[in-house]
């Protein structure tokens, strides 16, 4: 029997499925060997020779396929059809035959399908070829240079800045655009402009709103009406006028579908509509591709094969009748140049299995495949057609215009289906317009804007019918993982299978966080971002990345030879790393500190030099760092001990003495990395520690005051004795403000939780002892007493038993009876499948020394006798982190 090989068991148990028992299909569990993390594993002076080495996790599974091929003499090649599965077939070939399990008589083939069915497995089948050694080149190009960037830029980074993690070829040059549109927002400076708006009704009383474009017979531009006096005018000018309709113009429009998806619009509408970051919906689009319901995920193609348009055709005009089938199919051509070689879109691979047909249990997977479903189907379906109606209206003078548009959609055409979603949304969005006659007098509905002019800085005329309404430029949005996305693809940077690995990995590295799906820059991102940009600007440049990328490109068709590509590459940067290996950290942080001047050190309102420490009026400001990032600190430490985020200056931080206590020690608010606190004196010889405090929750800075301050600092406050003995006090914990009691002779204090801030200071002895009484009587209070599962995986598949993904004090955890397993750091609960917590609960099991786990196994599967099969699962926990979704070169 031929044996097959894949990368994951979900997808081997399909295919095995329809090639049936005259093969044996294996899993790879993704790459079998890569680069070790060492030096020296790309040869530089030996024409950039690469070691490999088999991963602890992967030798079982090159194992089990070079056991199987003692008895089968032809091995099948069926990785995903891309680069990344070019790639493991190549390692896989070269690693059999290293350890002899490729003989000179076996067989060796590849074989590549789009799609997970029968038809095409079958069909790829008959069609073997041989490795594609171009397309491997590119690969091995691509990782070779990955590692000489992480390799050589990282731990100059280390050395230079600490606190850096990493830098990427890619990687950086994400993080770039981010910490660039961030300063872009910091730096903006809003600009006033006005809009003046009426309120008419036609003679058969129904009511529409127009805007002022026209005045003086000169037509309005965004910043003519710039200021409150510009406005009253105009909206004094539209008031004393009787108006009238000038023109009404119908013209008739078209609105064409967005072609289907390929990778990177996927990830932008899975973004857009479910707030699915990249690697979450990759991860469920993996899913679907091995359940074989969907073509494979990665691809920069948007063509869709001759089969599936027909079949895409049927299915329109099976459900929604003939009108809506355009008579020719719609044919979407590639853009890319070397579209991630000519894969076709992602598409249902059945367009008759709508996604209620699907029936899939997880969220995710039935979100993204709906999502999949609709934009095929809607993608060769016919034009929307729309009317667009233009009203202009002018008094008699025609000293005012106004224009009032409108938009009906006559036939819905695809968007019965599907509509794209927006990134930003259109607050002048056009509604439905009601029946208006050319030449018809207008009368102003009186009193109809009082409402819109209560929600900001409006003017309105006397009947209230005419409205001036102030408005302020924005500044350019934060990037979402849907916009940073689509801005690479763009600037040509990476490739959409390696966009959710990289914006993990920004992520992961506290380089960016995300707050409402926007991505904001670390003080630590900032300054690493700084730091390539002044001393290795070349390699974080789009221009540069993106040519690199095309050579990559031209590497895989065959036109290109990458040692070529390698060597050419080395020879500049290595000089750069040479160069900054012998720079001091205090020559880069001065660099750094010029470089950052202009944001760190803001012009100030009284005049003062902004660079001059704000508490102690002594020392000068400078650009320092720390493992945890960046920031601003006081050249007179340690006397002074200052220090402020890197982002903002001192009178935003509000850092001010404010006053002396009773012994003349200095009362003062300061910004620190956590956050304002108020300390008592300064750092002293004899008082090397002074007494800080945190403000509460709620505490504004600019309300401090030295009471306040006082106040805080005389924590923990005593309430007095409890009537059983011991002392009652309040004070602010990690988890807010708290009692505490501690009865004599009890090893531990109860604490009991205060709601609200403001009872450390005002919570009398009787409440305080209810309090703690209630908490000494019911300890389990206050604990979420059955906290939800953040989501449910099913029954454990060999002991039965719900297994759960539940969220810890210190992070997401697996749940199964009493074993609890915490998640690796570089897996959601999104994307854990049932496998790796399997792996997860036995690994976790094994180490406990609690048998329960691997003891309900045996039985279920196999003979008692068999105790070994009992530890199975404590060995699978590599193998599932693979499983799920073989992973690209790091970036």
């Amino acid at each position: 029997m031929p044996v097959v090989v894949v990368e994951s068991p979900a997808k081997a148990k399909t295919i095995n499925k329809y090639l049936g028992s005259n093969y044996t299909v294996l899993a790879s569990y993704g790459h079998v060997r890569d680069l070790p993390a060492k030096d020296g594993s790309v040869d530089t002076d030996n024409e950039f020779d690469m070691t490999w080495e088999i991963g602890a996790d992967s030798r079982k599974h090159v194992k089990a396929i070079a056991d199987a091929l003692k008895d089968d003499d032809e091995l099948i090649l069926a990785t995903d059809p891309d680069r990344e599965g070019e790639a493991i077939s190549w390692h896989l070939q070269e690693a059999l035959t290293k350890r002899k399990a490729i003989k000179k008589s076996t067989a060796v083939s590849r074989v590549t399908f789009n799609a997970i069915t029968k038809t095409a497995i079958l069909e790829a089948m008959k069609h073997p070829r041989q490795v594609d050694v171009p397309l491997v080149d590119a690969y091995l190009a691509r990782r070779a240079l990955d590692y000489l960037v992480g390799f050589n830029l990282s731990p100059v980074l280390w050395r230079k800045l600490p606190g850096a993690r990493s830098a990427g070829r890619v990687q950086s040059v994400c993080l770039r655009l981010i910490v660039e549109r961030e300063t872009e927002i910091e730096a903006f400076n809003p600009q006033e402009y006005w809009t003046v708006k009426a309120l008419l009704e036609t003679p058969r009383g129904q009511s529409f709103e127009a805007r002022l474009t026209q005045l003086s017979g000169k037509k309005l531009d965004k910043f003519d009406l710039k200021d409150r006096l510009t406005a009253e005018m105009a909206v004094q000018a539209v008031s004393s006028r009787a108006l009238k309709v000038a023109s009404v113009e119908a013209k008739p429009g078209a609105r064409n579908p967005s072609a289907p998806f390929m990778t990177s619009t996927l990830q932008q509408e899975a973004s857009r509509k479910f707030g699915m970051g990249a690697r979450q919906a990759m991860n469920a689009a993996q899913r679907l591709y091995e359940a074989g319901l969907i073509t494979y995920m990665r691809t920069d193609g948007i063509d869709m094969a001759p089969e599936a348009v027909t079949q895409a055709r049927d299915a329109i005009k099976a459900r929604y009748g003939d009108r809506y089938v355009p008579a020719n199919p719609r044919i979407y051509k590639n853009k890319a140049k070397n579209a991630q070689e000519a894969h076709e879109c992602i598409r249902p691979t059945d367009m008759f299995v709508s996604p209620d047909e699907a029936k899939l249990t997880d969220a995710d997977q039935r979100k993204l495949y709906d999502l999949i479903w609709k934009r095929t189907i809607a993608s060769q379906m016919e034009a929307a057609r729309l009317e667009r109606t233009t009203v202009d209206i002018t008094s008699d003078d025609h000293e005012v215009v106004l224009r009032a548009t409108g938009q009906v959609v006559v036939f819905d055409g695809f968007m019965a289906v599907y509509t794209e979603g927006r990134d930003d949304v259109d607050e002048d969005d056009e509604g439905r317009l009601p029946q208006i006659m050319n030449g018809e007098p207008l009368k102003r509905v009186a009193g109809g804007l009082k409402a819109q002019a209560a929600e900001k800085e409006a003017i309105l005329a006397g009947d209230d019918a005419i409205l001036g309404l102030q408005h302020h430029t924005n500044p350019p949005p934060r990037y979402t993982e849907a916009t940073l996305v689509k801005r690479m693809e763009e600037l040509g940077i990476g490739r959409p299978s390696t966009y959710a690995s990289v914006l993990t990995t920004i992520v992961d590295r506290e380089y960016v966080r995300k707050e409402q799906n926007r991505l904001i820059p670390e003080d630590k991102g900032r300054i690493v971002t700084i730091f390539l940009m002044n001393f290795f600007r070349k390699y974080v440049g789009y221009e540069f990345t993106a040519n690199l990328e095309e050579e990559l490109d031209e590497i895989s068709a065959g036109d290109l030879d990458y040692k070529e590509v390698l060597a050419k590459f080395w020879r500049d940067f290595s000089a750069a790393i040479g160069e900054t290996s012998e720079l001091r950290i205090s020559e880069v942080l001065d660099k750094l500190d010029a470089a950052l001047a202009p944001q760190l050190y803001p012009p100030r309102e009284d005049g003062s030099d902004p660079r001059v420490c704000p508490l102690c009026g002594q020392g000068n400001l400078h650009l320092k760092t720390s493992r945890s990032g960046g920031f601003v600190g006081c050249s007179n430490y340690p006397e002074c001990r200052y220090t402020r985020p890197i982002s903002g200056d001192a009178a935003e931080a509000g850092d001010r003495i404010l006053g002396e206590d009773e012994d003349g020690n200095e009362i003062s608010l300061r910004s620190g990395r956590y956050g304002p606190y108020v300390q008592r004196g300064e750092v002293s010889e004899e008082n090397k520690k002074p007494k800080r405090a945190s403000l509460p929750k709620g505490w504004e800075p600019d309300a401090m005051d030295l009471e306040k301050a006082l106040t805080l600092l005389s924590l923990p406050r005593r309430i007095g004795e409890h009537p059983e003995g011991g002392v009652i006090s309040t004070n602010f914990g990690r988890f807010g403000p708290y009692l505490m009691h501690k009865l004599p002779g009890d090893e531990k204090p109860v604490y009991a939780n205060l709601k609200d801030p403001n009872d450390v200071f005002e919570c009398g002895m009787n409440r305080a002892v209810e309090l703690i009484t209630d908490k000494r009587n019911n300890p389990g209070r206050g604990r979420s007493a059955a906290a939800k599962p953040l989501k449910e995986l099913g029954d454990h598949p060999d002991s039965g038993g719900a297994i759960s993904i539940m969220e810890g004090r210190y992070g997401p955890y697996v749940k199964w009876e009493k074993i609890n397993a915490t998640l690796p750091k570089d897996v959601t609960p999104e994307d854990l499948s049932m496998e790796q917590a399997v792996a997860l609960i036995a690994e976790k099991a094994a180490k406990g020394g609690k048998k329960k786990a691997p003891a309900k196994k045996a039985p279920a599967k196999k003979p008692a006798a068999k105790k070994p099969a009992a530890k199975k699962p404590a060995t699978k926990k590599p193998a599932a982190k693979k499983a799920v979704t073989p992973k690209p070169a790091d970036e």
